[in-house]
Formats: structure tokens, sequence, C-alpha cells
């Protein structure tokens, strides 16, 4: 018979961290330089860092002990790592966004690749407001490291989101050609393309402070200068989504440094928009959401949860549907006729709910259709969704159709959106939301309100809610 001890053994190494006895290593962190006692042999087993620090070319030894200085990783950080190498413990509920940043650097510099991937996904699932706030920065400061790429997909996200942000920020003249070239070459971008442009074009200027930014006045040297500076991104604009306007106001003044082909053909669609030329013919940059619910990264998850994927893809800019507002009920009117107005025989659809006095919402998918035939439809794709919080993006729940596939969706023309047999979530003909027994689909947080009668059901109110078609 084997037993394991394993918890017991992790006690213990934390102890003899703490009990500061028998080390072998000194590190002074932070600036003040506070000593920090550790053992060599448990650093070099569980740090790459460490195994090459005290290997005999680098290794820095007195009265026999190693020592390092670590004047850029504070006391506080070094502590919560030495304490995740001994033992394998780690609360990050207790620092802040900053701290935990500073925490994910460290993490990288000393070589701990266990908790690399755990810090990013943690400051993306429980640290919404500080990377909305800070998405700038820490994409100028994820750009250095190459370990930290969800964090920086993520925050490149959030700031394709809201690039006025950047164009406003005195950053944005700083910014490294390759992280620009990253920036305007996504189809996920939230701005105007002449926006877009006329940013380009004041980042240009800003790469040489000697050059005017009259472009009447400049010689054929600074010309060639600034064709050069703009050479890898001018590619990257859709002038073909500029209105023929913005042309001649924002772009012909600056044709000396694009192409003669491409100006020609550029003039030549907007004196005959009909004409199909031989230019970059790319869709616009951004779906245009018409949501008042929700936003876009709500529309990257309910993405991967209809291709029944396990993790939405933050990192990624492309969302695989348009998605567009077939109604809204306060715009619509609140009735089972005009849901069925605007929804029926409209293919697949995301119904997307907002709870009255709560940022919970919730909604479901049909990947069939709606229509007033008064009858239930079969599928296996649908489901019903759940964020209790919808500015906490972990509050997540969705639950695909697990029973009684043939009762999925309910079609009746005195309701509105039904899902599962047991009406697991409805909209009933008094106009009210209801969630009887969950009977098709597992259960995801629905609102509790009161009962009515001696019937078990839930009935909540409903600030707004919306349909889309998926596309």
């Amino acid at each position: 018979m084997s037993y394991e001890y394993s918890q017991e053994l992790m006690n213990d190494y934390e102890k003899l961290l703490e009990i500061d006895k028998g080390y072998d290593v000194i590190i002074y962190a932070g600036e003040d330089e506070v000593e920090i006692h550790a053992h060599s042999l448990i650093l070099c087993i569980r740090s790459q860092y460490f195994y090459a620090a005290f290997s005999n070319k680098w290794a820095n030894k007195k009265d026999g002990k190693f020592v390092l200085n670590k004047p850029n990783i504070s006391p506080q950080i070094l502590n919560i790592i030495l304490r995740f190498i001994y033992c394998g413990k780690i609360d990050l509920t207790k620092l802040q966004g900053q701290e935990i940043l500073n925490l994910l650097i460290a993490v990288d510099e000393l070589n701990v690749q266990t908790l690399i991937q755990s810090i990013q996904d943690y400051l993306i699932n429980y640290q919404y407001d500080f990377l909305q706030q800070n998405s700038i920065e820490i994409v100028l400061t994820a750009y250095q490291y190459e370990n930290f790429t969800d964090l920086w997909n993520y925050c490149l996200y959030k700031i394709c989101e809201k690039p006025d942000v950047l164009f406003n920020s005195d950053k944005f003249i700083n910014l490294k050609v390759p992280l620009l070239e990253s920036l305007l070459e996504r189809d996920y971008f939230f701005s105007d393309e002449v926006v877009i442009w006329d940013n380009l074009i004041k980042w240009s200027f800003s790469q040489h402070p000697s050059i005017q930014k009259d472009i009447k006045k400049l010689n054929k040297e600074e010309i060639m200068i600034m064709e050069r500076t703009l050479h890898r991104f001018i590619p990257l604009i859709r002038f073909y989504n500029i209105t023929s306007e913005d042309f001649f106001f924002k772009v012909y003044p600056f044709k000396a440094l694009v192409s003669e082909d491409m100006i020609d053909n550029l003039l030549a669609f907007h004196m005959n928009s009909n004409k199909k030329l031989d230019i970059d013919t790319r869709p616009l940059r951004y779906p245009k959401y018409n949501s008042i619910i929700i936003n876009s990264i709500h529309f990257t998850i309910l993405s991967s949860w209809i291709e029944k994927k396990n993790e939405p893809p933050y990192n990624e800019c492309n969302i695989p549907y348009n998605f567009n507002l077939l109604y809204r009920a306060s715009r619509d009117g609140n009735t089972a006729a005009a849901f069925h107005t605007k929804c029926d025989n409209k293919g697949a659809t995301i119904v997307v709910v907002k709870v009255q006095n709560s940022e919970q919402i919730l909604g479901g998918y049909n990947p069939l259709q709606w229509d007033s035939s008064n009858k239930w439809k079969q599928t296996k794709d649908s489901f019903l969704f759940s964020f209790k919080n919808r500015n906490d993006l972990n509050s997540g729940k969705v639950g695909h159709v697990n029973a009684d596939y043939d009762y999925a969706l309910y079609c009746c023309q005195n309701y509105g959106p039904a899902f599962g047999s047991g009406h697991d979530l409805f909209q009933d003909n008094d106009g009210n939301w209801k969630s009887y027994n969950s009977c098709s689909y597992p259960k995801i947080d629905m609102p509790k309100s009161f009962k009515i009668g001696g019937l078990n059901y839930d009935v909540f109110n409903v600030e707004d809610y919306e349909v889309f078609q998926v596309i």
C-alpha cells in the first residue's frame, strides 16, 4: 500500500522558507535593498533563471553564500514568488492590478514558467477595470515580452474597441512601427477609415520633428523621407471605404506620398463609384453592433459558444459572424406580435435580455428560425446563457440543449422567444419573462424573483431585450 503526503510536504517547505535557517542565498530586493534569504538547491530546481544565476560563470559569492541584487523587484513581489517556488502557493486576490502586472514581469524575468500563463489568465478574467483603464500602457509593456501574448492581444482588443483613446493619447506618436502595423492591419478596429488616415499622417510627421507639416512646402528629399515612413502602412489603409468628400480634402492633398497608380484608381473610383477597379475592396474594419445591452466582447463569447468552443477567443480580433439587430423591445414594442413581425423567418438568431435593476443579462441561441406555427422545433445546437454581471466576463455561463431535443424551441404566435420543453426561458403572452423548471437545458443562474400561485416558475422584470440575426 502506498501513501501520499504532498500537502504535508508543501507545508514543510513553506516552514523552511519562514524559519530562515540553512540558507545559502541572499537576495537584495527593491531600491531599499531589503535582504531576503533562500536556498539555492530549491531555487535551481524550480527556476532556470536561478539555475543559471548560481552556475560557475555567473555566481557571485560572499562568505560562502550566493548574493543577488534585484533592485527592480520589490520585496513583496519577490516573497510572493519565493513562496510559490517553495510550496506552490499563491493568492492573487490580495493584489491590485498594477501589483499583479509587476508580479508578471518579475515572474518572466525569474523564468517561473508555470506562473506566466496563470497570471495572464487572472488579469484577463478578474481585472477588467484595470485592463480597461490601462490598456495602452499594458500593450506598450507587454509588447516588450514575448511570453505575454494573451495579455497583449486582449489589451490590443480593448484598444481596437476604443481607438480614440489611443489616438488622443500622447503615447500614440511614440508607437513602434510593428505595433502600429499590427493595429492597422486588423479588420476589427472601431474607427472610421479617414480618422485612421488622419492619425497615421500625424504619427508619420511626428517621427521627423524637423520636417514641417505643410505637405505643399516639402522638398523632394523630405517627400522621400515621408514616403519611406509611410510605405509599410499605405497597403493597410482601406481607401475604398473613405467617402469622396473626405478623400478629396483629407487624402488627395497627400498624393505625393502615395503611388500614382493608387491615386489614379481612387480618383477614377470616386468619379464613377459603380466602376470595378483594381483597388483594395475589403469591407469596413468593424461590424457595427447596434446593441444597448452588450458590447463586442460579448459577441465574441457568443460566437465561441455558437461554435461550441470551451474558451472565447479573447486574443482574436476577428469575430466569425455578423450580428444584425432585428428587434429591440423598447424600440419596436414589447409584444409577441412585434417580435414575430421583426424576427420570423430570418434564420439563426441570438436573444439578449437585460434584467431590470441589475447588471445581469441572459438569453438564448436559436440556430433555426422563429415563426408563428405554434409548433416545437428540434435541434441539438441551441443554448441558453447568462452573465450574472455583464461587466464580469468570468460570470458567463452557457448551457447547450442536453435533453428533449425535439422540444428545444417553441414557436408560438402568442409568445415571444421560448426555449425548452419545460419553458426553460420564455416571454409569455402577458409580456413578462418567465422560467419554468430546467428541462431541456442545464441551470445557468436564471434570476429569481417570485412565484405565482402554486406554479413552479419564476417571473422576473426585464429592462429591455434584443434579437440579432446571426450571419
